[in-house]
């Protein structure tokens, strides 16, 4: 069952949107504001958001900037009733998967969340069952990390770990995000499992000089890899 966050203050709307979306077969969690919504992100996941676009406390673009703070992939939905060139054009250009001025069916908006969760999971199908790291092969199914030298099996966190880096190769990755996706916390003592794991990682990696692992301290970490 796909978990939809769903945002929205009007309380007679969101009831039957949450009434509808879950008779549609989806689990959805729903909250009254941004800040709500983002608390609830730091300590839990979703598969996809939709959220309105005015909401008091936090609205819907800045809830979206921060949620892709923490999650770079998450997808999701603006819904708004202003039909206005300037709020599609801030949505789009903030990386929303579609944009849904109200009113609207609902069953139209089953439809586009399926066919975005959809896309998503294709997307992810395409990933090699083996990632290639220049010397290194990486097989994440059989958490091994191969090289002429050995192979060294990995622990489950550990080849999270190198996916997710992986993945976000050569960009600045906050320190909170690394937590909130692998940890699933940000606390003092997962942070100090983070350095000790990614400790692990530069080890493991040292036969490649091309594979650097950069803390940039008091914000996060850079996975450089040159290809070539």
């Amino acid at each position: 069952m796909k978990h939809i966050l769903m945002t929205e203050d009007d309380l007679d709307f969101g009831g039957i949107l949450k009434q509808y979306l879950e008779l549609a077969g989806f689990q959805v969690t729903w909250k009254f504001h941004g800040q709500d919504a983002l608390a609830y992100l730091k300590q839990d996941t979703a598969d996809i958001c939709v959220l309105d676009v005015m909401m008091p406390v936090m609205d819907g673009f800045t809830l979206a900037d921060q949620v892709l703070a923490i999650y770079p992939a998450m997808p999701f939905v603006f819904l708004t009733a202003r039909n206005q060139k300037e709020d599609r054009l801030k949505g789009l250009r903030l990386g929303a998967d579609d944009y849904i001025v109200k009113p609207f069916e609902a069953e139209e908006l089953v439809l586009r969340i399926k066919n975005i969760l959809a896309r998503s999971k294709q997307a992810e199908a395409l990933l090699p069952d083996i990632l290639l790291l220049g010397q290194y092969k990486f097989d994440y199914q059989s958490l091994l990390l191969i090289h002429k030298s050995g192979n060294i099996r990995l622990t489950e966190k550990e080849a999270l770990l190198l996916r997710y880096f992986y993945l976000n190769k050569n960009r600045l990755i906050k320190r909170e995000e690394v937590l909130l996706q692998i940890w699933k916390s940000d606390d003092y003592f997962s942070g100090r499992s983070l350095d000790v794991f990614v400790s692990k990682l530069r080890k493991y990696l040292l036969e490649d000089d091309r594979i650097v692992i950069e803390t940039v301290r008091g914000v996060g970490f850079e996975f450089k890899f040159n290809e070539l």
